[in-house]
């Protein structure tokens, strides 16, 4: 059984003990979650696609963890010019973990 959930404007495909990593939500750590923005559930192919979203269908998650992600270099440059720009930064994400797809 799996689902795609819309979490903060970004749509994920998850399953019941799956740990992913979604941008930074504001939840303490060890909180539980209540995904009700669920866009598709596949119960051993039973399909429901919702418009937009399945009735009745929620996710539940645990969050684990805040943390920063690998760090991401931006480099801009213009051939010829003499122009070079180096910069980087680490995005903030929260690690969570999928409980129970109702």
């Amino acid at each position: 059984m799996y689902a795609i959930v819309d979490i903060a404007g970004q749509q994920f495909k998850v399953e019941k003990d799956s740990k992913i990593f979604v941008n930074r939500l504001h939840a303490e750590e060890g909180a539980s979650l209540s995904l009700d923005k669920v866009l598709l559930v596949d119960n051993d192919g039973t399909v429901k696609v919702g418009s937009p979203y399945v009735e009745g269908a929620v996710v539940k998650a645990t969050v684990l963890e805040h943390l920063k992600g690998k760090k991401v270099i931006v480099f801009k440059m213009k051939r010829r010019k003499g122009y070079s720009k180096k910069n980087g930064h680490r995005q903030f994400l929260t690690q969570i973990k999928i409980e129970e797809i109702a």
